[in-house]
């Protein structure tokens, strides 16, 4: 199968890409991406750091409390996340002193944004993200963007 590109069916999930399923963003690309994205987990499943679910619950908070949205709007899509194909890396804790550390000083991230790279180069799988700095990480460290 020369020039066709095989099917990925498991990726590392960014929260920045899953947030926008339900918020709506600036840029009309980013959208489309992240539709893009919630369009694959029919064939494809999503790995997340365990930190994900405090991740995404923050990001919703501070939704609801800025006006964004309301308690009903996020319950539902705390139900339709619940549905999907997530996996929650269970060793996400065991990495952070060492190798998370390690590339959130190499590459200038976030410990959290570290977690999703270092996630990615473990599993030998592609990101989804929106985040320019984590994006830019991943294409230094040779990490592909999923769907990109």
């Amino acid at each position: 199968m020369e020039g066709k590109r095989a099917q990925i069916t498991a990726f590392v999930l960014d929260n920045s890409v899953a947030m926008r399923w339900l918020l709506d963003g600036a840029r009309p690309k980013d959208q489309r991406y992240a539709q893009s994205v919630l369009n694959s987990l029919i064939d494809a499943e999503a790995h997340v750091p365990n930190l994900w679910h405090l991740e995404a619950a923050n990001v919703l908070l501070g939704a609801e409390q800025h006006g964004d949205v309301s308690a009903g709007e996020v319950e539902r899509f705390i139900y339709q996340l619940e549905n999907l194909p997530i996996q929650v890396d269970p060793q996400t804790a065991h990495q952070a002193f060492g190798r998370t550390r390690a590339l959130s000083t190499a590459y200038g991230l976030s410990s959290y944004d570290a977690a999703y790279l270092e996630l990615a180069l473990r599993e030998g799988l592609p990101i989804a993200t929106l985040d320019k700095r984590l994006r830019q990480a991943a294409t230094q460290a040779d990490i592909e963007t999923y769907l990109g």
